[in-house]
């Protein structure tokens, strides 16, 4: 089957998958039957084309994630979002530390089905462990804002469709999955003879993060400097393993080359587990082995887009998976543009730096759109540090992997190993953390709505897809509608209302840069601010003003938001009336009335900002005229029926106000 043809079928159930209303979805799959009727050449063969493509976006539809009848969200009531149960169940995943680092999370299975277990701590509990927990069950809470991550969506794509907040718990039994024994074992050997964050780097390379979680700080390096995937088990890994044993293997009979080959891939999946990028390197992997075997003429795109089609069509939600996205997103860009880019540039580089180039340059290209649509930031050092970086992750890699066999079949000789790739690993790990820690580490652009990371993607395609060049021009004009389009709403004068529970945010924009008003003060707080910023385009912000009675919690993660950070000390507000913060185009004042009311400026809006009852009254009796004069209002609490009669009565013209039930967003200005 042709690669247009793998293509349109992986388009159709794609469409059928994306959660995307029905006139959208019935649009797109209009335009896709319309482009392979015109594309089309054996006309007899295209009724029968049409009908497949339709099938797969039946199957796309009938695939999207939705809980089974058994799940474990069937035990709420109905119209309930939560309730108290006391039950038995069963850790399927190692604990992982929340974004602070306060509490562990780890997917157990509950009856028939799965959901994610909350702890306060993080025990040291291991997979296959039975525990008798009592808690809360709930429907996981979905993210208060597009621009920001939330529990539900990241479940959602993983199948889970509920939470469970631990309150008590019991272990009833301490065995252990045989897998996760293997696993686990492998990872604590190899963690105790390498040390910290070398010892973790090492057992990722082979179990993979998922399997192995690497600490935080050292997660977050990695994904600052553009290597996240050297923690990810997926093809670069295998790639290096079947590289290595079929070097071995070249002049042995063919038998033993494709036992070998298949062992190698076997061991491969046993360690990291079937993960989405795992399964896709293997399927991957086996095909192209197999192609080549024959002594056919590979063709790796084909083989790329039979293997995506076959997972999509065993399990269709994967393709919401980011890390799904992402690592077939970089395959491609392999596939189809490291080899013109090497001849690119050989012609100024010798041939060992054309191609230490190419490849990670393809990579990053192709992923540009999914970057900015999902994170809004691009790590700036990806290109130069993975070509860095790649001379010490082959070798580590294979240590790695030779050190999880000597740690199930000779541990006596692990200290040996690890003495050897102890000062590689020390090495790749401090020039990441340096990496990381430069200025502009994370490029933040703003995050893209999906339509422009479409766009996006096909103004860059003429550049990286040699036969497409002519289409060179109109890729340009496609990229600065793009980056036209993108740079008006970064540049445009917003404010953005967060709400989630008792925490608020309220981000107030001009010019391309930011500052923000927060009603909390504690680490949450500050990493949704950090995600706020990221997500809309703002490296820091130009001043935070904190309305928490009480100090702030962290105050190390808010001054890293930005150098003028203003919080309440011992019940005091942060600014007395008449003082304020002020920077080019944005401005907070404290008014002179007894509560905390706050006058906004930014660009030539000025907006009130009233956090609760108090300082609305305060402001009626002693600022009646300058409420007459503001663009705008923003009310940090849920107004009374009378104090919603007198919010009518006055004239601004736009309102604000989070009570429980209103959604978080823009308020255009």
């Amino acid at each position: 089957m042709g690669a247009w043809r793998l293509a349109g079928l992986l388009l159709a159930l794609a469409i059928g998958v994306l959660p995307w209303s029905w006139p959208l979805r019935l649009l797109a799959l209009a335009a896709l039957l319309l482009a392979a009727t015109w594309l089309q050449r054996q006309r007899s063969h295209l009724l029968p084309s049409l009908l497949v493509m339709m099938l797969c976006f039946g199957w796309g539809v009938r695939g999207q994630p939705a809980p089974a009848a058994a799940d474990p969200v069937r035990l709420l009531p109905a119209g309930s979002n939560a309730q108290a149960v006391a039950t038995t169940v069963r850790v399927l995943e190692p604990l992982r530390p929340d974004a602070r680092g306060q509490r562990c999370r780890a997917v157990v299975q509950l009856g028939s089905g799965r959901s994610e277990a909350l702890f306060s701590s993080c025990p040291k509990l291991q997979p296959g462990w039975q525990l008798r927990l009592e808690g809360i069950l709930r429907r996981p809470l979905p993210a208060p804002h597009p621009l920001l991550s939330g529990a539900a969506e990241r479940l959602q794509r993983r199948g889970i469709w509920s939470q469970l907040q631990v309150q008590q718990w019991q272990v009833l039994s301490q065995r252990s999955a045989p897998l996760a024994q293997l696993r686990q074992r492998v990872a604590t050997r190899l963690q105790a003879a390498a040390g910290e964050n070398s010892g973790d780097l090492l057992a990722a390379l082979v179990l993979g993060a998922a399997a192995s979680p690497v600490p935080m700080a050292l997660s977050q390096a990695f994904r600052a400097a553009g290597l996240s995937h050297a923690l990810a088990a997926s093809g670069f890994h295998l790639s290096v393993l079947l590289a290595a044993v079929l070097v071995l293997a070249r002049p042995l009979p063919a038998l033993l080359r494709w036992l070998l080959a298949a062992g190698a891939m076997a061991m491969f999946l046993l360690m990291a587990g079937p993960q989405p990028s795992v399964l896709r390197a293997v399927l991957m992997g086996a095909f192209a082995f197999a192609i080549q075997e024959s002594g056919r003429r590979c063709r790796p795109l084909a083989v790329l887009l039979l293997t995506l089609l076959l997972m999509l069509l065993i399990q269709p939600a994967w393709l919401l998976d980011v890390g799904f996205q992402l690592s077939a997103a970089a395959t491609a860009g392999l596939i189809l543009s490291a080899g013109p880019l090497e001849q690119r540039c050989s012609a100024v580089l010798p041939r060992w730096a054309a191609v230490a180039l190419a490849v990670p340059l393809a990579a990053s290209l192709w992923t540009v759109p999914l970057q900015l649509l999902h994170f809004g930031v691009l790590p700036l050092y990806a290109v130069p540090l993975n070509m860095l970086a790649a001379p010490l992750l082959m070798p580590l890699t294979l240590g790695a992997m030779l050190m999880a066999l000597t740690a199930l079949l000779m541990p006596v000789l692990l200290p040996v190993l690890a003495a050897l790739l102890r000062p590689l690993a020390q090495l790749l790990v401090g020039v990441v953390q340096v990496c990381a820690s430069l200025p502009l580490a994370q490029l933040p652009l703003g995050r893209l709505a999906p339509l422009l990371a479409l766009l996006l993607l096909l103004a860059l395609l003429p550049w990286l897809v040699p036969q497409m060049r002519r289409w060179r021009r109109g890729g340009v004009v496609v990229l600065s509608v793009v980056v036209l389009l993108q740079w008006q709403q970064l540049w445009a004068d917003q404010l953005l209302l967060v709400h989630a529970g008792s925490r608020q945010w309220l981000l107030a924009r001009h010019h391309g840069r930011a500052a923000l008003i927060s009603r909390r003060g504690d680490g949450f707080s500050c990493a949704r601010a950090a995600q706020l910023a990221a997500a809309s385009g703002v490296r820091r912000y130009d001043w935070v003003l904190l309305l928490d009675p009480l100090p702030p919690e962290s105050p190390a993660c808010w001054h890293k938001l930005s150098s003028s950070l203003v919080a309440g000390q011992l019940g005091q507000p942060p600014l007395q009336p008449g003082q304020q913060l002020r920077s080019p185009g944005l401005a907070v004042q404290a008014l002179p009335v007894r509560a905390q009311a706050l006058l906004l400026q930014f660009g030539r809006h000025r907006w009130g900002v009233l956090p609760d009852p108090q300082a609305w009254w305060s402001w009626q009796r002693q600022q009646p005229d300058l409420l007459r004069t503001l663009d705008g209002l923003w009310l940090g609490f849920r107004p009374n029926p009378a104090d919603q009669r007198s919010l009518e009565a006055w004239p601004v013209a736009r309102r604000c106000s989070p009570p429980a039930g209103s959604s978080s967003g823009w308020c255009q200005v």
